[in-house]
């Protein structure tokens, strides 16, 4: 699922649930009360979903998808039900699927859609060109995402920060360390690496969403920031883990800044999430180890944090 502003997601809610209780009683209204039982089923449907938004109990996409069936289905039951109905509905389940889901996965339940669209009642009765027509509909739409996408790609390889945070992403972390690793080699002087752990990140998206996550990083990546020296190194290795490279650095000289950075990090309060908390382990390289064997130990060392109780 694309992160999409809870402020957004809430007037999308808001207004899928408005304009599905006015459709309900303007069936009710004149007296199609054969058609009641989808649109009030879907009223119910979206008011979970906006309940499930605003109670934070649940994971983002739960009420997301909700609100992309419950679009399906109305716009499939009035043109099965209704032999009149325009095929400008189409698009709004089209235009649901290309914001709410990824651009290969909207695609592909579009077209997993299109059996079942061509023997709808309304299309009996129309032009044989729609097939067209839908799939030129449908590509407009996947070209914004698909534009978005290759921009976000390079922007990626160009640009050597993390996206929600003030640290090196993965790809540039294991440049960085594998340039240290091979430094520390040839000089044989000392490398150690911090790998740290947010147990809360998980439980702060959940709960609180995005934005909570978002104050995490950022609180995370500022205390090591200003206590480290200005050739140490801090990545991202995971939505949740990082590595902090300290070059020139013995293993005594990694638990002293490990000590630092844990009463540091601890004084450090949030308002959803309270006290920041962290979980962090010191891992040096071997003699004579090769650096995809480093990289294996850091990656289990992390794997260790995350599952520790």
């Amino acid at each position: 699922m694309q992160h999409i502003p809870q402020r957004l997601m809430m007037l999308a809610y808001s207004a899928s649930l408005v304009l599905m209780t006015s459709y309900t009683f303007w069936l009710y209204a004149l007296g199609a009360y054969s058609e009641l039982l989808i649109p009030g089923f879907m009223v119910v449907l979206l008011s979970s979903a906006l309940l499930m938004h605003i109670g934070k109990g649940f994971p983002p996409y739960v009420p997301r998808l909700v609100l992309l069936a419950s679009t399906y289905i109305v716009v499939v039951a009035a043109l099965s039900q209704q032999v009149n109905v325009s095929l400008l509905w189409l698009g709004l389940p089209l235009t649901a699927g290309f914001i709410l889901l990824p651009l290969w996965v909207a695609l592909g339940l579009i077209a997993a859609m299109i059996p079942l669209v061509w023997w709808l009642p309304a299309l009996h009765h129309a032009s044989p060109n729609w097939l067209v027509g839908f799939c030129v509909v449908t590509l407009l739409l996947a070209l914004p995402r698909w534009e978005h996408g290759r921009r976000q790609a390079l922007l990626r390889a160009t640009d050597p920060n993390d996206d929600d945070c003030d640290a090196f992403h993965k790809d540039t972390l294991h440049e960085r360390l594998h340039s240290e690793h091979q430094r520390a080699r040839v000089l044989n002087r000392g490398l150690a690496v911090l790998v740290i752990h947010l147990p809360q990140y998980d439980m702060a998206g959940e709960q609180f969403g995005h934005r909570a996550q978002q104050a995490l990083l950022e609180a995370l990546c500022h205390e090591i920031n200003i206590r480290c020296r200005d050739h140490d190194i801090l990545g991202r290795a995971e939505s949740a883990s990082f590595w902090l490279v300290l070059p020139d650095t013995s293993e005594s000289g990694a638990l002293l800044v490990r000590e630092r950075l844990q009463r540091a990090i601890s004084g450090c309060v949030l308002v959803e999430t309270g006290q920041l908390e962290v979980r962090i382990a010191s891992c040096l390289p071997r003699a004579r180890e090769e650096f995809p064997l480093f990289i294996q130990r850091l990656e289990a060392r992390a794997q260790a944090l995350a599952s520790a109780v």
